[in-house]
C-alpha cells in the first residue's frame, strides 16, 4: 500500500507481483496417493500431480502410494512434515466420506494452521463441474511445522481442478507465508 502526501491511499500491492515469493519459484513437492486399490503403476492422479507440478517448474521431491489407513497415512505424513527437504505436501485419496476415507482424520491433528478457504474453493468449484455431489468433498489445507498440506479427492478430475486452478496460483506465496520467522 502506498499513501501520498495527503494521506490518501493509492496502489495497493500483494500476491505474486509483490516479491514475497522469489525464493520459492522452483518447490519440493511431496505426493501422496492414499489407496487400498491403486499401486505406484495404476495410480492414475498421483501422475497427473507429477506432471502438473513438473510442467509448472516444480520439483517431485517424492512419491509414494499408502493404504487408506489411519496409521499409515498419519506415520507417513509426519515424516513428510519433519523432512527439511520437503516445501510442500499434496495428498490425493481418501477424503471422501465412506468409513474407510481417513486422510483428513489422519492429517488434522497435526495441521497448526487451518487454511479452509481451499476447501471451501475447491467445493465451489466442483459445485460448478458435478452439482451437489460436492459436498461429499471434504478436501482440506493447513500448515504442519512450516509446511503445507493439500489433501484433495482421488479423481483425475479433481485433482486437475484442485492442482491446476487452486493449489499451483498460490504455492509459492502459501509456502513463503508458512516458512516466515522459521529458524
Amino acid at each position: 500500500m502506498k499513501m501520498d502526501g495527503n494521506g490518501d491511499i493509492g496502489e495497493i500491492e500483494g500476491g505474486p507481483s509483490c516479491g514475497h515469493i522469489g525464493e520459492f519459484n522452483r518447490l519440493k513437492i511431496a505426493i501422496v496417493t492414499v489407496s487400498t486399490t491403486r499401486s505406484d503403476s495404476t495410480d492414475k492422479s498421483g501422475k497427473i500431480i507429477a506432471e502438473m507440478i513438473e510442467s509448472a517448474g516444480h520439483e517431485n521431491a517424492v512419491q509414494k502410494v499408502v493404504k487408506d489407513d489411519y496409521e499409515e497415512i498419519s506415520s507417513y505424513i509426519k515424516n513428510l512434515v519433519d523432512r527439511e527437504d520437503i516445501d510442500l505436501i499434496i495428498t490425493t485419496g481418501g477424503t471422501g466420506a465412506t468409513p474407510d476415507d481417513v486422510t483428513v482424520e489422519a492429517i488434522s491433528p497435526m495441521i497448526e494452521k487451518e487454511l479452509p478457504g481451499f476447501g471451501e474453493l475447491f467445493r465451489q468449484l466442483s459445485y460448478e463441474e458435478i452439482g451437489p455431489l460436492s459436498i461429499a468433498s471434504r478436501s482440506m489445507a493447513g500448515i504442519a511445522k512450516y509446511t503445507p498440506i493439500f489433501c484433495l479427492p482421488g479423481s483425475s478430475n479433481a485433482v486437475k481442478l484442485g492442482v491446476g486452478k487452486i493449489i499451483l496460483p498460490v504455492c509459492g506465496h502459501t509456502v513463503e507465508q508458512a516458512c516466515r520467522g522459521k529458524k
